[in-house]
């Protein structure tokens, strides 16, 4: 006697995904204990900003992107926690498992999303010392200065006019020149990685 194979919609559908480590990271429940540095590094570095549409050998990485948000969030309050520029660092580190949805996108489908993300993200606090969720005045500091990369960003490699950057995302940061060449020059995912593990462990101390 042969036993019936279940029905599609018998089984339930996998919320989790298996990382290089070997974690076995569930997106509806996600524990910090399956949370790892090398993991985020890893999927940041493979993330490309803008759907990939921007200039460069290499995409422009989620990964270069948090750690130019750290250094516009460094440029103008050097005095500050090494705390809070951890959590700018890890701002986007959920999409290491969710991948980087751009805005228009996330507009379109609403709150599901960005439920998730915020899940992830509690979790991520978690596991690297921080608060579940940061206070107004954090987010509000780190929001500016993601919108000061997005600037920069916008306008060295993705096409958008000065003019239209400005009115998307605010002014211009005002990064020293020898900084913004080396944030802004596309880097590869391996040197991506690197760098951002570099910062992480060196934010850690």
């Amino acid at each position: 006697m042969t036993t019936a194979k279940p029905k599609t919609s018998d089984v339930s559908p996998r919320v989790w995904q298996r990382m290089l480590s070997g974690r076995r990271l569930d997106l509806l429940d996600p524990s910090p204990l399956d949370i790892e540095i090398a993991d985020i590094a890893h999927g940041l570095a493979r993330v490309a900003r803008w759907n990939g549409q921007t200039h460069g050998t290499h995409i422009f990485s989620v990964a270069q992107h948090t750690l130019l948000v750290e250094a516009v969030m460094r440029a103008h309050a050097p005095r500050i926690d090494r705390r809070v520029r951890l959590a700018a660092l890890l701002h986007d580190a959920p999409e290491y498992v969710v991948g980087d949805m751009i805005s228009p996108f996330k507009a379109v489908i609403g709150g599901s999303y960005k439920a998730v993300e915020h899940r992830l993200l509690a979790a991520i606090h978690i596991r690297f010392g921080l608060p579940p969720q940061l206070d107004d005045a954090l987010e509000r500091q780190i929001k500016a200065a993601d919108m000061g990369a997005a600037y920069l960003e916008a306008t060295a490699l993705a096409g958008f006019t000065k003019a239209e950057a400005k009115r998307l995302f605010g002014n211009d940061p005002g990064l020293p020149e020898a900084t913004r060449l080396d944030y802004l020059t596309p880097w590869s995912a391996g040197k991506a990685a690197k760098r951002f593990l570099a910062r992480f462990e060196m934010l850690q101390d």
